[in-house]
């Protein structure tokens, strides 16, 4: 009996061995990403999120933004053309969780920051066929009453903090501050993060 014989009517064998190769090409292919000290090093003038633009990111993922449009864009051509420079790992080194999604109803926002004006993004998340004719995506329009209160921005912080964003003691502190007054607006905060996604890397170009 030939050697591959014995594997393949030896369903327990077969398991066994078809386990130990995955753990090896795991090994070989992600473990010395660890180690990649650029993988870990945040790309220059990368700074963590204003308290805006925290509780923004928030509202992002509270609303299922990430669930259609990726926040990732490919190193093929056809991606760089339309959507601009591939992503890099040290972009996303304050990221808890990232963003990266997986699939594309809609296009891709890596890019988005400065690509439109502010009026343009509150037109479009108010009822997106008033400027894409063609869309599918639903409207948010209590994002325009809703109001941002900072009551939990600080723990915000000091979560990421924990998680490696390099948060200060200062930041924290004051982390309510924007929103003393009620002037901050959900759809001001989602509109500030939205227009800073990658604008580091764009100006890089």
């Amino acid at each position: 009996m030939k050697n591959h014989d014995i594997v393949e009517k030896n369903i327990g064998l077969m398991i066994v061995l078809v386990a130990v190769a995955i753990s090896f090409g795991a090994l070989v292919e992600i473990v010395p990403q660890f180690f990649i000290k650029a993988n870990h090093e945040p790309i220059k003038g990368l700074e963590p999120w204003d308290p805006i633009v925290l509780e923004g990111r928030d509202i992002y993922i509270r609303e299922g933004c990430h669930v259609c449009h990726t926040q990732m864009v490919r190193p093929l051509r056809a991606e760089v053309e339309r959507y601009g420079h591939y992503s890099m790992s040290q972009e996303f080194v304050y990221d808890h969780p990232f963003l990266w999604g997986s699939k594309r109803t809609g296009p891709d926002l890596a890019r988005v920051g400065g690509r439109y004006s502010d009026e343009w993004h509150r037109a479009h998340l108010y009822n997106p066929r008033n400027v894409v004719p063609e869309s599918n995506m639903p409207a948010f329009p209590w994002l325009f009453d809703n109001v941002v209160t900072g009551e939990r921005t600080a723990d915000k912080m000091r979560a990421m903090r924990f998680a490696g964003v390099p948060y200060t003691d200062e930041d924290i502190a004051t982390a309510s501050e924007p929103f003393i007054g009620g002037n901050v607006k959900e759809i001001d905060a989602l509109v500030a993060y939205l227009q800073q996604l990658g604008v580091l890397v764009q100006q890089k170009r």
